[in-house]
């Protein structure tokens, strides 16, 4: 029996003329379903539509019907809907209510009055599920964005709901990060439970599932699983000079927050012309590092030296840059402040934006967002750019688009450093690549990084 039923369902966000779903037709039944499909292409409001935030939450229209469980979703409170369908979000940032990791993943069962004697048993029960059990009694400030990914996910599972919908789970995770979260995933289809999944790098996700989903300009298409295609990803140069003067230094650097130590005595530098990748797991300091070298966070010992210029730099939750009422309206205030007399649709256009020039920077899709918060800091020439996971949520056309567009920048003489779980983005730019781990920062040999 499906767990959930769309029929001829179309949905138009609020002072939309185009549908972002149209007429769709679907059916979940327990197993997994993986729901693929390029960025902007409606995949996440289709996820929305599973546990009632579309339409209740973002208003606009609706028609055609939609249930999951037996229930309406059109007529149903999504707050009822949430007994029955655990969500995890692109944005972990944005799903957090506590700052105590147990009280976090035990708020849902709090609104369900579930008893004290049963809620810490949930709790702990979900934290192993989802593999993060070493972070109970941690502070949700001092995590990084993929261990906030896997606190979301465990949140969801201390509900012990009937389906499971994950949108990108995985595009902050590092290797082993990503393959607890399969594990966890596997558990809830062997219990005879539903998981849907929406991702674009597909690997071996798609060995594990059921059923396979396809959302493009708002229409959804089934088929069976099948191999995903390689990333396609290559190295592009430009008119490359040779390597530059030394950019950024740390000498014996420590730095951390609230008194621990996230990196310890760190002797690293990069060069002007110069692509350094940051790889290593989940709460490891790679973030910790960038922030070090933008001066957004100051050493507790040890000596931090920039050359003169500016600097653009991308943090984990891109939304915290998106203010103005357009994209374009974003862009062109950065080629202002830089002095820069290119008009803001050159990088609209080399990232694949120019549609969505006119639209609100928040209301675009997890990738758009991305790609938005991109052409927001990297106009006008930056002399050095940090990038934290600069490809989540990003489809293979717009990951290209970034290659092309970080070779230029490194090509025309800026230095670059970007924090990554993606293999094959490491292999298309880095030109060294440093391992952070346990607060050590090390030079790693390029072609022995493991994918």
């Amino acid at each position: 029996m499906a767990i959930a039923r769309l029929n001829q369902l179309s949905y138009w966000y609020p002072g939309a003329d185009q549908p972002a779903l149209r007429d769709v037709s679907l059916l979940i039944e327990a197993g997994l379903t993986v729901v693929a499909g390029p960025s902007g292409g409606g995949k996440s409001t289709l996820l929305r539509v599973l546990n009632g935030l579309v339409p209740h939450f973002h208003g606009g229209r609706i028609a055609g019907a939609a249930e999951v469980d037996g229930h309406d979703i059109i007529t149903t409170a999504t707050r009822n809907l949430a007994r029955t369908v655990g969500f995890v979000f692109q944005d972990p940032e944005l799903q957090t209510v506590y700052d105590a990791v147990d009280r976090e993943v035990a708020f849902g069962l709090e609104n369900i009055a579930l008893p004290p004697r049963e809620m810490a048993g949930r709790v702990d029960e979900a934290l192993h599920a989802a593999g993060v059990a070493h972070l109970a009694g941690r502070s949700v400030r001092t995590l990084s964005g993929g261990e906030r990914q896997r606190i979301a996910l465990a949140s969801a599972l201390a509900m012990r709901p009937r389906l499971v919908v994950l949108d990108e789970p995985t595009s902050q995770l590092d290797p082993e990060g990503a393959a607890m979260v399969l594990d966890a995933v596997k558990g809830i289809v062997e219990q005879g439970r539903a998981a849907v999944i929406a991702e674009h790098r597909l690997g071996r996700l798609i060995l594990l599932a059921d059923a396979m989903v396809t959302v493009e300009n708002g229409s959804v298409t089934t088929g069976r699983p099948s191999p995903p295609m390689p990333s396609g990803l290559t190295s592009i140069t430009y008119a490359r000079s040779p390597r530059g003067p030394v950019a950024w230094s740390l000498a014996g650097a420590s730095a951390g927050f609230g008194g621990r130590v996230v990196l310890d005595s760190v002797y690293a530098a990069g060069h002007r012309g110069e692509v350094v990748a940051l790889w290593g797991p989940n709460g490891g300091g790679k973030t910790t590092l960038l922030r070090l070298i933008a001066g957004a966070l100051p050493p507790m010992a040890g000596k931090v030296e920039r050359r003169p210029g500016r600097i653009a730099y991308l943090p984990q939750n891109p939304t915290a840059l998106l203010h103005r009422p357009t994209l374009r309206s974003e862009v062109s205030l950065t080629l202002e402040r830089a002095g820069d007399p290119e008009p803001p649709e050159a990088i609209l256009k080399e990232l694949g934006l120019l549609a969505v020039a006119g639209r609100y920077p928040r209301d675009l899709s997890c990738g758009e967002r991305q790609r938005a918060a991109l052409a927001t800091v990297l106009p006008g020439r930056p002399d050095l750019v940090l990038l934290d996971e600069p490809t989540r949520g990003m489809d293979a056309v717009a990951r290209s688009a970034l290659v092309g567009l970080v070779s230029r920048l490194r090509d025309s003489g800026s230095a670059i450093v970007l924090a990554t779980h993606d293999p094959d983005l490491r292999a298309a730019l880095a030109d060294r690549v440093l391992r952070v781990s346990d607060g050590r920062v090390t030079e790693a040999e390029h072609r022995l990084v493991p994918s």
